[in-house]
This record gives C-alpha cells, sequence and structure tokens, in this order.
C-alpha cells in the first residue's frame, strides 16, 4: 500500500493528484523550485521539499534531485504526472531500483514507447495502421510538406511543419533545442504532414492481471503551434465501426509493449477515414478529465490502484453524455500566441464547469514553465449542451491580469464548422477567431462605466454634501471627461451628462448598470492600482487610467526590435552589419518551454546587436536594431 506520495511536478497536476491521494488518505510530498515557493501545489501537500533554481532543467528535470526529495521526506512512491520527467525510462527505472513505488508503466514498456521512430516500427509489427519515417537529412521535394517532431516528449514541443526545404537544417536544429530543453533529448525525426487531419487519441488503462481497458477516443483537433486547445469525448468525426478498430488497435499497442497503467494512443484520421498511429503517451494525458466526465471514473485514483498491484474490474464503464474542456492559457493570441507574464489580479469561473488548476488570485505568472492557467471542463448529455455550457462559463469568467486565449476559446466554441463537429488540425488557421468579444461599442461603454464607478468611489470617500456629485462647481464650463488606454488606442468618454441614447440606472464604485439604446447591461468594475477592468455581457474590457502629466518615454530607435516577453535569447542568427531581409530571423527566444523568433519587419542593415546567446531579457528590452538602407549611415 502506498502510504506517502512524492508529486515530481508541479502547477495543475501536481494539484490533481494530490487531491486524489488526500480523498484516498496518503499523504503527498511536493517539489517546488524557486519560483514556485508559494505555489498552490505546495500548500495543499502533506510536506514540500524545495528544488533550488528556476529552470526546468536545474529542477522538475533533475531525477538525482527528486530521489533525494523522496528519500528526505518519506515516501514510498513517486507520481511524475505529465511533461517533464513523465515518460524517462531512465527515471522511472532509478525510482523502482530506490525501492519507491512507481505510478506509471513499466520502464520496459516506456524504452519501447520513447523513441517514436522505434515505436512506428513496433506498432507496424503489430498490424496498427502508421506513417512513413523520413530521415531529415535526406528529404526531397517530393516529401513536402513534412513535420518535424521530438522523438521524446510531446505537448507540441520540438514540432515544426516545412513546406519548403529552404530552411530545413535551422528548423531541425530549432526543434532540437526547444526538445532538449523540455524533455532533455533532442533527437528528431521527420513524418508526412497531412493537411486537414482529425487528431484522435484513445485512452488506455491496464493492470498487471492482463485486463486492458479502452475508454473511448477524445478529438483534440483545434491546436495552435501543434499544441491542444480544446478536446473532447466522445469525438463527433468518429462513428461506433471506426471507434472499435481504433480501440482495437490501442489494444493492440498496448499489449505489444506489456503495457500496465493509464497511457494514450495517439491517431491521426485523415479526410480519406483512414487512422494512422503517431505515439503513444505513457502517462497521463493533459486532456484526461473529459474522459473522467463521461466514464464517471478517476483515472489517477485507477492508477495508483494498479500501482498497488490491484486488479481492474473485468468490463470497463460505459460512457455517458460528452464533455468537452479548453485550455486557458495566459497568451495572447492575435501577437503569435506570445506568452503573458504578470501577476493575476482576478481569477474566477462559474461553478457549472469543473477548474483544474494550479494558480489563484495574486499569482504571478512567470515566464518560466507553461502558460496554461487552467483547464476548463463541462460535462453534458448532448454533446450542444456541453460546448453552450462551455462556452458560457468562459464568457462569464472574471480573468483580470496578464492576457489570454478566454476570447478565442469562446469563438471556437461558438464557431459553426465547431458546432457542427468539423474541426480539424487546420481550423486556426482557416477561421478568424482571433479577435477579441468586446467589440468598439463595447470598449466605449465598459470606459463610461469606469468613469462613473471611478465618480461614485469620488463621493464616497469625499464630505460631499449629500445629492452634490464629487467634483461639483457651481459654474460648469464644459463637461465631465475622463481618458483610458484601451485595447485598441486611447478612450475618452463623456460621463457627465452622459452620451444621448445612455441612461445611467445606478453607479457604485464596483458596478454600474445602464441601459444602451433600450438594452439594459450590467457592468462590473475592478480596479488594481491604474489598471481597470471591466466585466459585462459585452465581453470583458481591460483599461488603464491616463496619467494627464505623464512624462512621454523616449521612442525607440526606427527598426528597434524590442523584446515581446521575458525570456532567455537561446540564439542569435545575424551579426552587426549584416544585411537582412523582411521576416527574416534575427534572434530566438525561450520563453515559458517554447521558442519564439524576432523577425525583422523590413529589409535593413542591422545597426546594433546588444545581444546574445544565454542572456536573459526582460520585456521591452532592445534585441537589435534593423535600419533600413535610407537610414544607414554611408559607410
Amino acid at each position: 500500500m502506498i502510504t506517502r506520495l512524492l508529486v515530481a511536478n508541479r502547477g495543475e497536476i501536481a494539484r490533481r493528484i494530490i487531491r486524489t491521494c488526500r480523498e484516498l488518505g496518503i499523504e503527498t510530498v511536493a517539489v517546488y523550485s524557486d519560483a514556485d515557493a508559494h505555489a498552490l501545489h505546495v500548500v495543499e501537500a502533506t510536506v514540500g521539499v524545495h528544488l533550488p533554481g528556476t529552470a526546468a532543467t536545474d529542477t522538475y528535470l533533475r531525477a538525482d534531485l527528486l530521489l533525494a526529495a523522496a528519500r528526505a521526506a518519506g515516501a514510498d512512491a513517486v507520481h511524475p504526472g505529465y511533461g517533464f520527467l513523465s515518460e524517462s525510462s531512465a527515471f522511472a527505472a532509478a525510482v523502482l531500483d530506490a525501492g519507491l513505488t512507481w505510478v506509471g508503466p513499466p520502464p520496459a514498456a516506456m524504452t519501447a514507447m520513447a523513441s517514436k521512430v522505434e515505436a512506428k516500427k513496433r506498432m507496424a509489427a503489430a498490424g496498427v495502421p502508421v506513417l512513413s519515417e523520413l530521415d531529415p537529412g535526406r528529404v526531397s521535394e517530393a516529401d513536402l510538406p513534412l513535420l518535424v517532431k521530438a522523438s521524446a516528449g510531446g505537448g507540441g514541443r520540438g514540432m515544426r511543419v516545412v513546406r519548403t526545404l529552404d530552411g530545413l537544417d535551422e528548423v531541425v536544429a530549432s526543434a532540437r533545442r526547444e526538445a532538449e530543453a523540455a524533455f532533455g533529448d533532442p533527437a528528431v525525426f521527420c513524418e508526412p504532414f497531412l493537411e486537414r487531419g482529425r487528431h484522435v487519441e484513445v485512452q488506455v488503462l491496464a493492470d498487471t492481471h492482463g485486463t486492458v481497458w479502452t475508454l473511448g477516443e477524445r478529438d483534440c483537433s483545434v491546436q495552435r503551434r501543434h499544441q491542444k486547445v480544446v478536446e473532447e469525448t466522445p469525438s463527433p468525426a468518429v462513428s461506433a465501426a471506426l471507434r472499435a478498430e481504433l480501440c482495437d488497435a490501442a489494444v493492440a499497442a498496448a499489449t505489444a509493449v506489456g503495457y500496465v497503467g493509464a497511457g494514450t494512443d495517439e491517431f491521426l484520421l485523415g479526410p480519406d477515414g483512414r487512422f494512422h498511429f503517431l505515439e503513444m503517451n505513457t502517462r497521463l494525458q493533459v486532456e484526461h478529465p473529459v474522459t473522467e466526465a463521461v466514464y464517471g471514473v478517476d483515472l489517477v485514483a485507477l492508477q495508483l490502484s494498479v500501482a498497488e498491484g490491484e486488479p481492474l474490474p473485468a468490463e470497463a464503464p460505459q460512457p455517458r453524455g460528452h464533455a468537452v474542456e479548453a485550455r486557458l492559457y495566459a497568451e495572447d493570441p492575435a501577437t503569435g500566441w506570445t506568452p503573458q507574464t504578470g501577476v493575476l489580479h482576478g481569477f474566477e469561473l462559474p461553478g457549472t464547469v469543473r477548474v483544474d488548476t494550479g494558480v489563484a488570485a495574486g499569482d504571478v505568472i512567470t515566464p518560466y514553465y507553461d502558460p496554461m492557467l487552467a483547464k476548463v471542463i463541462a460535462w453534458a448529455p448532448t454533446r450542444a449542451a456541453a460546448v453552450r455550457t462551455l462556452a458560457t462559463a468562459l464568457a462569464q469568467a472574471r480573468l483580470h491580469g496578464p492576457t489570454t486565449n478566454r476570447d478565442l476559446l469562446v469563438r471556437v466554441l461558438r464557431h459553426p464548422e465547431f458546432a457542427a463537429g468539423r474541426a480539424d488540425t487546420a481550423f486556426l488557421d482557416l477561421h478568424d477567431v482571433v479577435h477579441p468579444l468586446a467589440d468598439d461599442r463595447a470598449i466605449e461603454l465598459s470606459a463610461l462605466a469606469a468613469a462613473l464607478a471611478a465618480a461614485a468611489f469620488r463621493r464616497t470617500a469625499t464630505s460631499v454634501p449629500r445629492g452634490i456629485p464629487g467634483g461639483w462647481r457651481n459654474v460648469r464650463s464644459q463637461p465631465d471627461r475622463a481618458t483610458y488606454a484601451g485595447p485598441e488606442g486611447e478612450v475618452t468618454v463623456t460621463y457627465r451628462p452622459v452620451p444621448d441614447g445612455i441612461e445611467v440606472l445606478s453607479a457604485t464604485p464596483t458596478e454600474v448598470v445602464l441601459t444602451d439604446r433600450g438594452i439594459r447591461t450590467t457592468l462590473a468594475v475592478h480596479v488594481y492600482g491604474a489598471e481597470v477592468w471591466v466585466d459585462s455581457g459585452h465581453g470583458a474590457v481591460a483599461l488603464r487610467f491616463a496619467d494627464p502629466l505623464a512624462v512621454p518615454e523616449p521612442a525607440a530607435a526606427p527598426g528597434s526590435l524590442l523584446a515581446p516577453m521575458p525570456g532567455t535569447v537561446v540564439r542569435v542568427a545575424v551579426a552587426e552589419g549584416d544585411t537582412v531581409h523582411g521576416g527574416q530571423v534575427v534572434c530566438v527566444l525561450e520563453a515559458m518551454k517554447m521558442e519564439h523568433p524576432v523577425t525583422a519587419p523590413a529589409g535593413g542593415v542591422v545597426r546594433q546587436l546588444p545581444v546574445s546567446t544565454g542572456a536573459q531579457v526582460e520585456a521591452g528590452a532592445l534585441l537589435a536594431v534593423v535600419a533600413s538602407p535610407a537610414e544607414s549611415p554611408e559607410e
């Protein structure tokens, strides 16, 4: 029996494992880096062990430190979660060699599936359909388009689509760097890239007594940068007959490697209805909650039971209803999915959905780890009802702080193509779902509400006689106005008197109720220093008080390339004096376990290059100056 479990992970998945352990009466050991010293998973565990440093390579990817933590804290078992060392057979073997229980598959099964190249060969031998493997050094035009993939790990890291052979070497090198940073293994390979495919996966659970369950399929086709964004079960693209074929293939894959525990076989379903094995994730998946919701199981509890040697029931439970999950990220879809950092002032979602998260209001979102804030899951008897519940809950969420992909998620869920069940892996490339829910009118109404709430606050904060508004003057020469920095630029509103067509029904420092052209709207106003967040049925709007006496910041030199986020410079692709063309990569930043190329906006000459490989930079830091030929001084 497991009595004290070390969770070799952080954030949301660590909390998820700790929650089930608490219900089962198992004590838990958290590990934490410098950046996670006050994280929720540390607070909720029985005890915690510090891993000095912030980078994953210095902390959560250090098997020696994790084993030392387990020994120091008296743990008798280790659960790896997902990501980090969860698919490292060497780590699993080290845990077992230390006399601890490994909550995962046997190291031999992990080794068999660790290399995607070798795994595909093994699956082909077992009769499971696979895509052909391509050697990056031998591909030709006839092989295009192709996909460069990390051989170890998943989550879209170390994955690139290649449509031309130009620059293939750099694409491979970039994929290797990203794979090394995320998984400690730089190996990559290539395979044909199927346009407009569906990403479908089967949940497998096997015990040590020969029972293998399949718990249906999940559809994970809506992706950005090859990372899943929306997942659901069952898949609207899978018939009963196809489901049986997929599950048979998953059982064959698990049986071929002697699999034990929870795992996922991933397949690519082509437009022709044929499916191909991609890889097996020898761990719990991020999207496991949708399976739990539909099958009425706790997959973490089942993992622990299997690890203790208990048999699974002979028959898997039957599915019920439909579940959809959306991954809420601290990122800006409008700027190429740039990760966002900063204080999470407000974080609240309706109780109609399940929320798996590792953060709370007041936490600081750092650049060191994955930008996912939460997984939001809805279940209902039908797909349409589950999708509607999830979209409404996300739209009503209070998310104040770093920019998130919330509005994009709502637009995806409400898009006719998604509603019809036709979303494939090209969905985000083909459909305009990036623009915010709040339109120009909503921004104006939000700014008006912010001004009225501020006026109400001034009334309550001063000793003005009842009935006389704050800022009252005996002779008013002009209306009262307020100016804010809004999402699309400066917004100026008149709030006394209010604009024509608008009637203010009530105004307090935190809530304004008004009618606009006959439509009544309640707007909630939250102020955090100079930041103002206004939530309403029109969409959330972030504003900032405009300082009338602000000293203008010095303008950046023409052609300046500024860091879009805090991060590490992992590559400098040019030198001072080089001539570059528009779109050419100047340098590459690594932040939140992903690489982000910084490109020249136009052709010119590199006149300044103040950074070097390995440098840590803050958001807005000068990375380079690319001067146009006309601006360049004569040699």
